[in-house]
This record gives structure tokens, sequence and C-alpha cells, in this order.
């Protein structure tokens, strides 16, 4: 069975609260990443430099300031799969080409508190 999530050209959406921030449109997986092309939307641009400053930290290989973007990127945004569902877990790369990178699970995955 194909997963529907995986397809070419699906829309995964980005929202910041209730409001769109961006659509990504797959172009294609090599799992666990999928890959899509960026239409950012009103909203986006508040979180942009963050975007940027995540790939520049991964370039640096700066993994505790990527790990910090990371956080930041989940505590303020959501992603949903493209029949609208809400994507559980997720790590996002806006590139600034307007491509985009991601991975994500069904579930959660488990924190462990200090």
């Amino acid at each position: 069975m194909t997963n529907p999530n995986l397809t070419t050209d699906g829309v995964w959406r980005l929202y910041h609260g209730d409001q769109e921030i961006a659509r990504l449109t797959v172009t294609g997986a090599d799992m666990p990443w999928m890959h899509a092309e960026v239409e950012t939307r009103p909203g986006f641009e508040e979180f942009r430099s963050l975007f940027s400053e995540q790939e520049q930290a991964r370039d640096k290989e700066d993994w505790e300031r990527a790990d910090t973007c990371y956080t930041r990127i989940r505590s303020a945004l959501a992603l949903t799969f493209p029949d609208g569902g809400p994507v559980a877990e997720f790590m996002l790369h806006i590139h600034d080409d307007g491509t985009a990178g991601w991975r994500w699970h069904d579930e959660p995955f488990d924190t462990v508190d200090p």
C-alpha cells in the first residue's frame, strides 16, 4: 500500500496558530526526508530569519544553536499532512532558495525532563 502523504505534488501546510504561512509542494522523497518547493504566505516573514539561522548553524556544525532553532520552530509552528490532519512531530528546514526538507512522525517523540 502506498502512503498518500509521500506522493509527489502533495501539499503540506505550515501554520502559525490558525494562519497558514507556507505551502510545501512535494517534489520527492529520500526517506526519511521529504523535499518540496515552498510557497510562502502572509505571516511567513516573521519566521524567515529563524529558518536562515537554523541553516547557517547546520552549515557551521553548531548543533547547539541548530537545536535551539528547532525548538523555537516546533514551539511556534504546526505542520499538516496533505489531507489536513496534524503532523504530530516534524523537523523542518526551509532553505533560502525556496525549497524545504523535513522528517516527520505520526506520534510525538518521547521527551525526557532533565
